[in-house]
This record gives structure tokens, C-alpha cells and sequence, in this order.
């Protein structure tokens, strides 16, 4: 398939909600495709639909040390969360250049439409979950400098901005 460009973080998409996804389709499978190609060529271990403009609720993740394990997600939801937390360095390619340390639970359990568009419930761990959760925040128009203090956002989002300015 190709790679998309992302778009960047003063772009309104990525700070609204995504629409649901009806049906897996050759449409939505080719959008995956494409979201894969992107996130390898990044390389990173997630990609939420909106980060490269297409406003549906659609995620890839792939934290395997192998790589070519990517699972493909419509609609995910998080059905539970651990109450054990886990800090990871979280960075994206919409606010490129800076990254920020992120506490988010260490496992979930996410229920989503799967590649073959059947309900799925899995449950996820570590980098994996951390990615997951990442990727549903883009869905709901969230981005992680969102978790943290005010000040602190506008000072990533203002060295991103000094940054891409070159």
C-alpha cells in the first residue's frame, strides 16, 4: 500500500472525536494497510486513523520485537484496566521532537472489530497496552500531552512548533 504523511498537531481533526466504523470493508482494510505502512516507516508501535487525517475510529498497534504482528482495530473500547499502572515515554508523530513520560494502566482489556469484522475482546499488557490506549486517545481526539499539566503542554507544543520550523 503506501505511506501516509501525518498530519500536524495544530490540525483541529486530531482534537475532536472520530466516527464510528460500520463495517470492515476492502476500504477500511486498504486504510489499515496504509496505516501500517506509515507507522513501520516511522517506525513506531501504534497509529490511530486521525493522525493521518481519515476521521474513523480505526488503530493499528504493534509492539512485538519481530514486528509483523500488527493488530488491526475498528471501534476499540476498553472493557477493563488494570489498577496497576505503568510509566513509558510517549512521543508522536503529529508533535514531532519532543516526548513526555506517560502513566497509563499496565493492562487492558480492549473489545474491538477485528480485521475479519467480528467482535473481539483481548486482553493487552505492557508496551502493548500502552500503545492501544495511546491510539483510543487519538480516537476520542485526545493526543498524549493532553495528560499533562497545562504548562507543560504548551511548553512540547511550543519546542514541537520551534522544531519543525527548522
Amino acid at each position: 500500500m503506501s505511506v501516509r504523511a501525518c498530519i500536524p498537531y495544530a490540525d483541529r481533526r486530531l482534537h475532536r472525536p472520530a466516527a464510528p466504523v460500520e463495517a470492515v470493508t476492502d476500504e477500511i482494510r486498504a486504510i489499515w494497510a496504509d496505516m501500517i505502512d506509515t507507522m513501520e516507516a516511522m517506525p513506531g508501535v501504534g497509529l490511530a486513523a486521525p493522525q493521518i487525517g481519515v476521521m474513523l475510529r480505526l488503530a493499528v498497534v504493534d509492539a512485538s520485537a519481530e514486528r509483523g504482528q500488527a493488530v488491526r482495530m475498528a471501534n476499540p473500547q476498553v472493557l477493563h484496566e488494570s489498577v496497576k499502572l505503568r510509566a513509558h515515554e510517549e512521543a508522536s508523530p503529529n508533535l514531532p521532537g519532543v516526548s513526555a513520560t506517560i502513566e497509563r494502566p499496565r493492562a487492558v482489556t480492549v473489545r474491538f472489530l477485528n480485521a475479519e469484522g467480528e467482535v473481539e475482546d483481548r486482553d493487552f499488557v505492557g508496551l502493548w497496552a500502552t500503545s492501544v490506549q495511546h491510539q483510543i486517545d487519538h480516537l476520542e481526539g485526545r493526543m498524549f500531552v493532553d495528560h499533562l499539566s497545562l504548562l507543560r503542554r504548551r511548553m512540547l507544543v511550543a519546542k514541537s512548533a520551534k522544531l519543525s520550523r527548522g
